[in-house]
């Protein structure tokens, strides 16, 4: 009875051995976890800014100037995004009915890992709609 104690007494520090090993792993897997959570948050606001700016592009062809209340409906959309990196890009080949006109929006983006960057580089979206 005595020698099956020191072996469960031995094996503690096995146990501590490996934690310690797989929890930097774990943790960088977490941390992964939440950075892209944050980016695909940022790429749907981004999606849902251009939607909405396209569609205000859409009905605004009487406004005295269409492509700029576009881009102010994108950017007051995209409320949870940095407003000075945020580019908007109002295109329409004319402001007749049934014209087509896109709204293209971009954002940059980098995950970090424990203070590396791992990637960085832009995220767009792009909408299309018939002038109404």
């Amino acid at each position: 009875m005595s020698r099956r104690r020191n072996n469960i007494r031995d094996e503690q520090g096995q146990t501590m051995v490996e934690f310690a090993l797989v929890v930097p792993i774990l943790c960088l897997v977490l941390f992964g976890v939440i950075q892209f959570g944050a980016l695909y948050n940022d790429y749907v606001t981004l999606t849902d800014a251009s939607r909405v700016g396209a569609r205000k592009a859409a009905v605004s062809r009487h406004d005295a100037d269409p492509a700029a209340s576009a881009e102010a409906a994108a950017r007051a959309s995209a409320s949870g995004l940095d407003a000075g990196d945020l580019d908007i890009n109002v295109t329409a080949s004319g402001w007749e009915h049934g014209e087509m006109v896109t709204v293209e929006a971009t954002y940059p983006y980098n995950i970090s890992l424990l203070g590396f960057v791992v990637a960085s580089g832009d995220l767009s979206a792009e909408t299309t709609e018939r002038v109404e």
